[in-house]
C-alpha cells in the first residue's frame, strides 16, 4: 500500500513539472493597475516616491515625501528610510517583500506620530515577525495576538514555526527585556472572530494575513471589523496580496486568496461610506528589472517582490486606513479624496457598472 502510494505522489510530482514546462507563466498585465475612479489614486506628481523622512534625519530634510497605500518596489525598499527600518529589525538586507512589508508598516506608523511613547497597537496574526518588540523598544503598548495553538488551523504555521508565542516575541532582542514584559501582551485572537474587548487602540497592523482568512469575502470582513478596535482618528496599517494577472479571475477561497484591485476598491467605498477615511493608492509597479521578474517555486530568498501563485501573479499591497475622527491636520492632502464630500462622487460608479467593466478590459 505504501509503495503504491509513493509512486502515486512521485507520478503527480512528474505531471506537475512536465505542466510547468508546457502550459505558459502567468504574467503582470499593468492595465490590471489602473483604476475605475481616479479618485482613489495619489496624483501624478507623488506616484513613485521614495524621499521619505526616517528618524535618523535632521529636522531640516524630514517630511519630504510621505508614505500611501502602495505597492512593494524596488525603490522603495532601497529608499533610505525602508533601509533604517531593514537595519533595526536586525535582518540582512534583501530584495524580498516580506522585508518591504515590515518596512511599509513602520514608515506609515512612524510618519505619522504612532511610534511614541504612550501609543497603544494591535498586531494580528503577528507570527514571529519583529515588529511587536521593534514597537515597544519605542515606548508602545503592543497587544500582540496569532491564533490559539489549540485551533485546527493553526498546524498550516506551526509545522513552519511562523506561529507566535509571547517567548519568541523578543527572541532578537530589540526591545529592552524588562521592558518588553511590561509593554507587550500576548493573547490568542482568532482575526475571523475579534473579541469585543480589543478597542481604542491608537493604531493596529497586519502583514500578509487577512488573505489567509479563508476567503475574499472574509478577509475583507477582517478588515472591516478591525476598524472597530481604533480609538476615533486611530491608524490601520495592513499589507495583503494583490493579484497582479486578472482583475476578474482570482483565488476566492482557500488558504491563500488574492485580493483583486476592485476588491479593494469596493471596499475603500464602503469605508468612505461610512465616514472613514484612507491613503489614496499608488499603484507604481517601478522601473526596476526586480518589479518585473515574476519569482517561480521554489522561492527565492533573496529576490522575491513578485512571484507565481497558481496561474496568477501577486504581489503585496499596504494599505493605510484611518478611523472617523482623525484631525485633518495630522493627514496627507490626499485625505479630503476619500471625505464624506467626496462619497457621493465615489458611489457613481457602481460596483456593476465597474465590474462590466474590468470584464471588458481583461
Amino acid at each position: 500500500m505504501r509503495d503504491g502510494l509513493f509512486r502515486n505522489d512521485l507520478m503527480s510530482r512528474g505531471i506537475a513539472r512536465i505542466a510547468r514546462w508546457i502550459l505558459p507563466a502567468p504574467r503582470i498585465r499593468e492595465k490590471v493597475l489602473k483604476a475605475g475612479d481616479r479618485k482613489f489614486l495619489v496624483t501624478a506628481a507623488d506616484a513613485g516616491r521614495t524621499d521619505f523622512p526616517c528618524p535618523d534625519e535632521s529636522p531640516a530634510i524630514r517630511g519630504r515625501g510621505r508614505l500611501h497605500s502602495s505597492l512593494c518596489s524596488v525603490e522603495q525598499l532601497d529608499s533610505d528610510a525602508f533601509r533604517y527600518w531593514c537595519e533595526r529589525m536586525k535582518r540582512g538586507f534583501c530584495y524580498h517583500r516580506k522585508l518591504w512589508e515590515w518596512a511599509f508598516v513602520c514608515q506609515a506608523l512612524y510618519e505619522r506620530g504612532l511610534l511614541a511613547r504612550g501609543k497603544r497597537g494591535l498586531g494580528f496574526a503577528v507570527g514571529t515577525e519583529p515588529l511587536a518588540s521593534l514597537f515597544a523598544s519605542r515606548g508602545c503598548e503592543i497587544v500582540a495576538t496569532d491564533l490559539d495553538r489549540g485551533d485546527t488551523r493553526a498546524s498550516n504555521w506551526s509545522g513552519n514555526h511562523q506561529l507566535a508565542s509571547a517567548a519568541r516575541l523578543n527572541e532578537n532582542g530589540l526591545c529592552d527585556a524588562a521592558a518588553f514584559r511590561r509593554l507587550v501582551t500576548f493573547r490568542p485572537v482568532d482575526m475571523n472572530r475579534i473579541p469585543n474587548d480589543l478597542g481604542g487602540f491608537d493604531f493596529t497592523w497586519s502583514s500578509c494575513s487577512f488573505e489567509h482568512c479563508g476567503s475574499i469575502e472574509l478577509g475583507l470582513e477582517f478588515l472591516w471589523s478591525q476598524m472597530e478596535c481604533l480609538a476615533p482618528g486611530g491608524c490601520a496599517v495592513h499589507t495583503t496580496e494583490l493579484n497582479l494577472s486578472s482583475n476578474r479571475r482570482t483565488i476566492r477561497s482557500g488558504d491563500t486568496v488574492l485580493f483583486r484591485r476592485r476588491d479593494l476598491e469596493d471596499f475603500l467605498r464602503r469605508l468612505a461610506a461610512a465616514g472613514h477615511a484612507f491613503e489614496p493608492l499608488d499603484l507604481s509597479l517601478g522601473n526596476h528589472p526586480l518589479d518585473r521578474q515574476v519569482d517561480r517555486p521554489p522561492y527565492s530568498p533573496q529576490a522575491h517582490l513578485r512571484l507565481e501563485l497558481g496561474s496568477f501573479v501577486t504581489t503585496s499591497i499596504g494599505l493605510i486606513l484611518y478611523k472617523a475622527g482623525q484631525r485633518s491636520a495630522d493627514l496627507s492632502p490626499h485625505y479630503a479624496a476619500s471625505r464624506r464630500k467626496d462619497v457621493d462622487h465615489q458611489l457613481e460608479i457602481t460596483a456593476d457598472a465597474e465590474h462590466r467593466r474590468d470584464d471588458r478590459d481583461r
